[in-house]
């Protein structure tokens, strides 16, 4: 399984599977897990006194089925069979949930490489899902977040 999220990491997290992994008889299913509640983007859309979350949840939609898509192409060009999905709700939880529905033998995601308190405020996705798996994981990390 390959969660994705649309930034740098997760295109890093792309092409680190498609460069380790043989594609003969291999499945990927893409994940991107949509906030549920996104404050920040309603009240670009909207105001902060009067936030559009329709309008914000569907502008999340869009830009997924757009990152599912781009990500979806480099796998299948690779040789990988892929399926893909959108959740809602908070990253951790549905990137565990899904892999253990699927019965996912690796989840691959990439890190955002957030450090002191920023990692404590906001938390990191990926060690939740590190510790917490019942399957492999593997973190991509890129150069600039080392």
């Amino acid at each position: 399984m390959l969660a994705i999220d649309g930034s740098i990491f997760s295109e890093a997290a792309t092409d680190n599977l498609i460069d380790l992994a043989k594609p003969e008889g291999v499945e990927v299913r893409l994940l991107h897990v949509l906030e549920p509640f996104p404050q920040t983007l309603a009240e670009t859309l909207g105001s902060k006194e009067n936030p559009n979350f329709d309008a914000a949840r569907l502008k999340q939609r869009e830009r997924a089925n757009q990152w599912l898509a781009r990500a979806r192409e480099k796998l299948e060009r690779a040789g990988f069979k892929v399926d893909s999905r959108i959740e809602e709700g908070e990253a951790r939880s549905m990137i565990l949930c899904e892999a253990e529905e699927w019965d996912a033998d690796l989840i691959v995601l990439g890190s955002h490489g957030r450090a002191g308190l920023d990692r404590f405020l906001i938390g990191s996705v990926s060690e939740a899902v590190a510790r917490h798996a019942r399957c492999s994981v593997e973190i991509v990390r890129t150069r600039s977040a080392s």
